[in-house]
């Protein structure tokens, strides 16, 4: 048979939803009786753990014997055992006992819930139908049922309210727990800790001194240790702990974090608290006289841990000091002179002290024995804001053995604590300096070859007697002979490693002689000048110091640019020099005297960094060597297209002028309803050569001179007709400009876009002059000359890189200037070499510009043709409109 529980009677066998609504229901109103029987249960277990917990944070167990502690825990576990009983009455309840609650508690009466479970008495037609009416009805009143909340009546089993004494007693204990006498709920499970009695008479006195370079304050403790947050402090920070009072020596200890003690010991010993007893007394006072002295602790923090000293506690959590990062910002680039330039960004949490770059050969010879250590690349670091900086360092290593040859740079950074980072390697061919004379190179080659191995000094003598076997031929000069010989001897004669050296600086200076004359030596001695006070700069020197190589530097500067004078004095002007990109000796004594007044105000990082910036405009100054052989020619044939389109520009805007004046007569005569004036205009004579054979423009220039204008005297339709005839001027125009384009391929260069822009501007004004249509003439006119500077700005950009590709291939390249962003080293915008072909700022009028002058040409008109009384304001007017 099926269970009662599980069959549909009643009403609920027609009305399967009414069916399901009544089960959860019933789910619900079960899960409440289960709650209410079970909160009642759970009251004594949460007062056992509340007692416990009390306990523990009132510091109970830490502050009695383990025995009694082990007694306690105990009593509480089998407390706790006895509170888990009653659990043992739990039981679910029925469905009954559901209804019946909910019934209750919804206020149904007549049991609308139950009645649908019951049968009638006499199972007669009528009775039956009568009762399922009735259980019809009270399915209706189920809708609405609610199970409610749980009603464990906990006052009915806690008739005296006790339950609060565990509950106020647990929120006291709390509160005590946050002092620093407050007790731990892992106490009861550990051994008590040793009973530490706090001296009163004892006097500590505590603080934490962070390093110097964090730049933070020092910290100092409270006297009891009332700090219950652990003290974050910088990494390395110096922990003094000064003891004075009482009658024994106090123990200060350092406990760290694993739980590991260390004593820290006594530093050093201060003056006695007291004086000297008398001499019955000295006696008696000997064995305390250690406890009458106050005594200094000291140590460095490096992990977290805490301070215990007399009963008290100080907790730290030491920040650990991050090693620098260091990279680089943009490749490694030469200088114009070889000076090897290296842009780079540092980052530390404290600042960065000071950053190196290591510069090693790629290909090393374990047996070799070089005669100099690896060179010496100091990057200079800002003073202020080093935590997160950039900068760019010039250093001149063409003197090193290594210049020429492929090395491995790797940046390194190091902070005031000692510690290090380093950036990703980068390798490059360390930068040379450039020899334009054969014979210079060839003794700077002969001095690498024995200074990078000293066992290849006989390799090194024979290349230095290849040399002169044929000098009559090879060397001009008999002082350079004379210098070769003697060096050769040199060489022969040198065993020791000072000799070495000295025969190495001596072949150097032989190759620089060679190659710059005094020049070389002028500008070693500027270099020198510049490192040494780079060096007083960043030792902060005092201002006597300072002035001193500032006087130093300026005569060192002096010689260095009248040397370089007298050197171009010979030399011709380079296409990449001009007025604008000589240095004036009055800028360099204006930086020079920023330098030092920004030292002697205090700013010596703005002047380190000034002192900086002229390091590196010096490096890329160019010492003015004559061009020869082909990049000359190449150079000859650039300057003659660059005359060529300097002439179309000029002859484009001339037409533009003309077409504008013709169009603007043409409109005043068709305004102003002049009749004709002739059908002979000296101006159609003059647009065809002259008898004489002269141009147009000669014979215009020659009327001019008279001050007539000839097209004054031209009607309408001979206006028109001119502008006409203006036509194959435009198209010869357009001409000359496609065959400056096929020159220029010719060389190798690309045409920009604004050439090609222009010769189609041009063509469409040809086709408008050809209609005798004034207006679009000039606006086309107009675009083909703004698109005629584009390209020619274009032109030169090519021709600059192509000069700076040349700069940078060898010792034959020229040296130009470093900056190329179109200024000089000294920030200043650098004239355009060759004819002027208009600035970016300058544009030839719109549509919208022409507009507005024709309509104040307009305006003026207006005006002048209602017969203005005053003549002067009448010709005023004419002026305007040029029409005397």
């Amino acid at each position: 048979m099926t269970s009662p529980s599980r069959q549909k009677k009643g009403a609920f066998a027609f009305r399967p939803s009414l069916a399901r609504l009544v089960t959860t229901k019933r789910l619900m109103a079960r899960i409440v009786l289960f709650f209410e029987q079970l909160l009642p249960s759970l009251m004594p277990v949460l007062s056992v753990i509340a007692f416990y917990l009390s306990a523990s944070w009132f510091g109970l167990f830490r502050s009695v014997p383990d025995w009694l502690r082990i007694l306690l825990l105990i009593a509480f576990a089998g407390a706790f055992l006895v509170s888990l009983l009653p659990f043992r009455a739990l039981r679910w309840p029925r469905v009954a006992e559901a209804d019946r609650m909910l019934e209750e508690r919804n206020g149904l009466s007549h049991q609308p819930v139950t009645v649908q479970e019951d049968e009638p008495a006499f199972d007669t037609p009528f009775g039956r139908a009568l009762w399922r009416e009735h259980q019809t009805r009270m399915a209706e009143k189920i809708a609405a049922l609610d199970a409610g909340l749980p009603r464990p009546d906990i006052a009915a089993h806690d008739r005296f309210a006790l339950r609060a004494v565990p509950a106020l007693l647990l929120v006291t204990a709390f509160g005590y727990s946050l002092s620093i006498n407050g007790g731990s709920i892992r106490d009861a499970l550990q051994a008590a800790p040793e009973q530490v009695v706090s001296d009163p008479a004892v006097r500590i006195d505590a603080w934490v001194t962070p390093p110097s370079y964090t730049g933070r304050a020092p910290i100092y403790l409270t006297a009891d240790g009332s700090e219950q947050a652990p003290i974050g402090i910088p990494q390395f920070s110096g922990l003094t702990v000064r003891v004075s009072g009482g009658k024994t020596a106090e123990k200060v200890v350092f406990r760290k974090a694993n739980g590991e003690a260390q004593d820290i010991a006594v530093q050093a010993d201060t003056k006695p608290q007291q004086t000297a007893a008398s001499g019955s007394e000295q006696p008696t006072a000997a064995p305390a006289s250690q406890a009458l002295v106050a005594q200094t602790h000291m140590m460095k923090l490096q992990e977290n841990g805490a301070l215990e000293v007399n009963g008290r506690r100080w907790s730290f959590d030491v920040l650990p000091d991050k090693a620098p990062e260091i990279a680089f910002d943009g490749l490694p680039k030469p200088s114009v002179n070889g000076a090897l330039e290296i842009g780079f960004t540092v980052k530390d949490d404290y600042g960065v002290q000071e950053a190196h770059a290591e510069i090693a050969p790629v290909d090393t010879d374990p047996t070799a024995t070089p005669l100099y250590p690896l060179p010496e690349y100091r990057l200079d670091i800002p003073r202020r804001n080093a935590r997160d900086a950039k900068g760019v360092t010039s250093r001149n290593l063409t003197e090193h053995p290594l210049a020429g040859k492929r090395v491995r740079i790797t940046l390194v950074a190091k902070d005031a604590a000692g510690q290090t980072g380093r950036s990703p390697p980068h390798e490059m061919v360390l930068p040379s300096r450039p020899f334009n004379e054969p014979l210079a190179a060839a003794v700077a080659e002969e001095r690498q070859v024995f200074a990078l191995d000293t066992r290849k000094m006989p390799q090194a003598i024979a290349l230095n007697e290849a040399l002169t076997i044929r000098p009559e031929e090879t060397i001009p000069k008999l002082t350079n002979y004379l210098l070769l010989e003697s060096a050769l001897a040199r060489m022969k004669l040198a065993k020791g490693e000072d000799a070495l050296k000295d025969t190495a600086q001596y072949l150097w200076e032989i190759a620089l002689g060679m190659e710059d004359g005094d020049l070389s030596l002028a500008e070693r001695k500027l270099r020198e000048a510049q490192q040494n006070l780079a060096d007083a700069l960043d030792r902060n020197a005092p201002d006597a110091e300072i002035k001193k190589l500032m006087d130093e530097l300026r005569k060192a500067m002096q010689d260095y640019m009248t040397e370089l004078a007298q050197r171009m004095q010979n030399a011709p002007m380079q296409p990449n020099q001009s007025a604008q990109n000589i240095l004036r000796q009055q800028d360099l004594e204006r930086m020079m005297d920023q330098i030092e007044n920004l030292a002697r105000s205090g700013n010596r990082d703005a002047a380190q960094q000034m002192l900086s910036e002229l390091q590196r405009m010096m490096n890329n100054l160019q010492a003015g060597r004559p061009q020869r052989g082909q990049q000359s020619q190449e150079n000859s044939e650039a300057r003659k297209q660059i005359d060529k389109l300097g002439e179309i520009l000029r002859d484009q805007q001339k037409l533009m002028e003309q077409t504008f004046r013709l169009d603007q007569q043409l409109r005043d005569r068709m305004q102003r309803g002049e009749p004709d004036m002739g059908e002979n205009d000296p101006l159609l004579d003059e647009m065809n050569p002259g008898e004489n054979g002269e141009p147009q423009d000669q014979q215009q220039g020659q009327q001019g001179k008279e001050g007539q204008q000839p097209s004054d005297q031209m009607t309408a339709e001979q206006l028109r007709e001119a502008l006409k005839q203006l036509r194959a001027q435009q198209d010869a125009l357009g001409k000359q400009l496609g065959d400056l384009q096929k020159s220029l391929g010719e060389m190798g260069m690309k045409p920009g876009p604004g050439f090609g822009q222009a010769q189609r501007e041009m063509e469409g004004a040809g086709r408008e002059l050809g209609q005798g249509r004034g207006q679009p003439a000039v606006e086309g006119q107009g675009r083909a000359l703004e698109a005629l500077r584009q390209g020619a700005r274009d032109m030169m950009n090519q021709m600059m890189q192509a000069q700076q590709g040349q700069q940078g291939q060898g010792p034959n390249g020229q040296v130009g200037q470093g900056d190329q962003n179109g200024r000089d080293p000294l920030g200043r915008p650098r004239r355009p070499q060759g004819p002027d072909f208009g600035d970016n700022s300058v544009k030839v009028p719109d549509e919208i510009d022409v507009q507005r002058a024709r309509e104040i040409l307009d305006a003026i008109r207006e005006k002048l043709g209602n017969n203005p009384p005053q003549e002067m304001e009448r010709r005023y007017l004419e002026r305007l409109l040029d029409i005397q």
